[in-house]
């Protein structure tokens, strides 16, 4: 055998020994009918039809006790999440809290982090346990947009920890230095800690980029593709409080922190113009949104959401063991967006749908 077929010999071994290793993850159980899960087929349908004439969904993937309920649109397609990514970098950060490879009492100044035209020294004493929260009062401009830029202070002006307000730059440079600590990259983490274990049937670890402008500042956005489906997946661990198939992959305790509210709702939404009451009143936690009731409905209490730009949601409603996970491709939708009020019309739709 000679050198080139030798070569195209172990080529094509090496191959199929790595599709092997990559082993594509099984569908969830699916309820044989709307009735046998508890829920109104009729309403079902009027929800489809609200869905294709009122939002911009190109997927929606709901699960109902760990069982698939209902499905709209392409549930596969691998899309960007959008700041969905960031509550799932708080689920990343779990173990390394806990094995203290993470202190979340470091300040920037331990961490030695700086950025374009430097940081101040108040701001250095911002901890990550602050860039986990969004209350670093670090006010430097963030290498992406998305973050709310209008309610973003003179530099200096705050002391960290004193002040919420939801900003990029705190999220990307928390992704800096969790790699930092981590010595790995967020992509391979979520590969290995949730990707590979939940059996993702979608995922692809060459689509995840990061993004932004280095000249604004050289963190930047580590952003995220998923399915619909892997998203639900995500939702349904969540609701799991950390366990899959019987292993505990993510403490109780650690899932318990990461949703409970650290700035309350009051404070969120007197920065929301939210008179029609169209959508939750939602507090802040460490990168998930929490909320306790809509529309006076007390079956929200507990419920927390991933939320991402254009029509990228994660809903958790423990009260009823209910997971529902949203896209809008904007590449597919024409760029047109599923508001988070059209979307939360649709999670209304889904609970009252419930027969008992």
């Amino acid at each position: 055998m000679n050198l080139y077929k030798l070569t195209f010999f172990f080529s094509v071994i090496l191959f199929l020994c790595c599709e092997k290793d990559i082993k594509k993850g099984q569908s969830l159980e699916k309820y044989s009918s709307y009735e046998e899960a508890g829920f109104d087929s009729e309403k079902i349908h009027q929800l489809s039809k609200f869905i294709e004439e009122k939002s911009n969904t190109t997927g929606l993937y709901v699960l109902y006790k760990g069982k698939e309920l209902f499905q709209y649109g392409d549930i596969n397609d691998i899309s960007y999440i959008a700041s969905c990514r960031k509550s799932i970098l708080a689920i990343l950060m779990g173990k390394y809290v806990e094995n203290k490879t993470i202190n979340l009492e470091m300040t920037l100044d331990e961490l030695q982090i700086d950025d374009v035209e430097g940081l101040l020294d108040i701001e250095k004493r911002a901890k990550i346990d602050h860039l986990a929260t969004s209350r670093s009062g670090v006010f430097h401009v963030a290498s992406n947009g998305g973050y709310d830029e209008k309610n973003i202070l003179p530099r200096g002006s705050k002391e960290p920890g004193s002040y919420y307000v939801y900003n990029n730059w705190d999220f990307n440079a928390l992704g800096f230095i969790f790699e930092k600590l981590v010595k790995n990259s967020i992509y391979n983490e979520l590969e290995d800690q949730i990707a590979q274990p939940l059996g993702f049937q979608n995922w692809d670890l060459k689509l995840q980029k990061r993004s932004g402008d280095s000249k604004k500042s050289k963190y930047l956005a580590y952003h995220m593709h998923l399915s619909t489906q892997d998203m639900a997946k995500v939702g349904q661990l969540m609701l799991n409080n950390g366990k899959w198939n019987g292993n505990q992959l993510f403490s109780k305790n650690w899932i318990s922190k990461i949703i409970t509210p650290v700035t309350s709702k009051d404070t969120v939404m007197s920065r929301t113009d939210n008179s029609k009451k169209l959508v939750p009143d939602f507090g802040y936690s460490y990168m998930w949104w929490t909320f306790d009731s809509f529309r006076e409905n007390k079956i929200y209490e507990g419920s927390y959401s991933a939320r991402g730009f254009g029509g990228q949601y994660i809903t958790i409603i423990p009260k009823i063991e209910l997971v529902i996970a949203h896209k809008t491709n904007l590449k597919k939708s024409s760029g047109n967006h599923t508001k988070l009020s059209t979307y939360f019309e649709i999670v209304d739709q889904i609970v009252k749908s419930r027969i008992y």
